[in-house]
């Protein structure tokens, strides 16, 4: 049997980082204030001359550079982001042009926060049915550009960013089983209600949430699915060495850790400097924790995400 294993990891933050208490100069709150009900203190914020593809090559390079393989050697390229720079074509072929990547497959996919999620589990469909045998995933996101800064409910949450891997086929398990849900009824939750109609926005194109509820929501559902692959697998909570959740706020991972009786110890947190950077937050903590020496080849990661939609998700993976 054909496993696909992660072989590279790459993150990248845009240099301006935004602190609460530069926020606090902007909107009605306060540092401790956001603390507490989030657990951020800052994030970063991409350049005015940034888009998204160029935070996801910086990413991609890095991934790239850590695999020890050329872009070349790719067959597939998916990007899960919210913000891409053009309404088509995809970021995923903006990116294989930076690349120089000629004739892969490559697309992108739209399930906000767990965006990296639902593409890791496709591209590891792609190299277990032998569609494809190396794959770049990257999640990706600009994610400041729709945000009303004068909403203190949600102008505290997101930041931008990019986190990627590199997937292999080979006969060693690496991701051991991926569990994908959805359901559109809680549709107006969490969302931008506006559409693009006759070459203008239409409607309301800031982020809109009803927090109180988003909480309640994702941490259901985020116990619900972690059950479910760890059944799957016919494992306990024990057997996970590593838990890296989607970076939304400090109380819903902690809320989820409580659940999985994990130790805080073994989850990584990059939530207190990332802010929430939807599809980038997964892959983003991935390689950090890869990166400092924390993750080790061997151990098992539970990876685990939710987003509007609502969309949500989990990811078994033997690094």
């Amino acid at each position: 049997m054909s496993y696909s294993r992660i072989i590279g990891t790459g993150g990248y933050l845009p240099e301006k980082i935004l602190t609460n208490a530069d926020l606090e100069a902007m909107v009605d709150t306060s540092d401790q204030w956001i603390l507490e009900r989030t657990g951020i203190h800052s994030r970063h914020l991409a350049a005015e001359d940034q888009d998204t593809c160029d935070l996801a090559e910086n990413a991609a390079r890095l991934a790239l550079a850590a695999a020890e393989i050329e872009a070349s050697d790719l067959d597939l390229i998916i990007v899960a982001t919210t913000t891409p720079d053009r309404i088509f074509p995809s970021t995923a072929c903006l990116l294989q042009a930076r690349l120089g990547v000629h004739g892969a497959t490559a697309f992108d996919i739209q399930a906000v926060c767990s965006g990296f999620i639902y593409a890791l589990s496709i591209a590891d469909k792609f190299i277990k049915t032998g569609a494809a045998r190396r794959a770049l995933v990257i999640g990706a996101e600009i994610f400041s550009r729709m945000v009303n800064w004068t909403d203190r409910n949600t102008c505290i949450l997101f930041g931008d960013g990019a986190g990627a891997v590199v997937l292999e086929a080979s006969d060693e398990p690496g991701i051991l089983s991926t569990h994908l849900h959805a359901d559109g009824a809680y549709k107006d939750m969490l969302t931008v209600p506006a559409t693009v109609a006759d070459g203008r926005l239409n409607g309301d194109g800031f982020v809109k949430m009803q927090g109180n509820e988003v909480f309640k929501f994702a941490v259901k559902v985020l116990n619900s699915v972690v059950k479910e692959i760890l059944a799957d697998n016919q494992l306990d909570e024990s057997a996970i060495d590593w838990l890296v959740p989607h970076q939304a706020n400090i109380r819903i991972i902690n809320a989820t850790a409580k659940k999985l009786k994990l130790p805080m110890e073994k989850v990584v947190v990059t939530v207190p400097t990332h802010g929430n950077t939807s599809a980038a937050s997964v892959p983003l903590a991935l390689d950090v924790a890869v990166r400092d020496g924390r993750i080790q080849r061997g151990q098992i990661l539970l990876l685990e995400a939710v987003g509007g939609g609502f969309t949500w998700g989990a990811v078994l993976v033997k690094y």
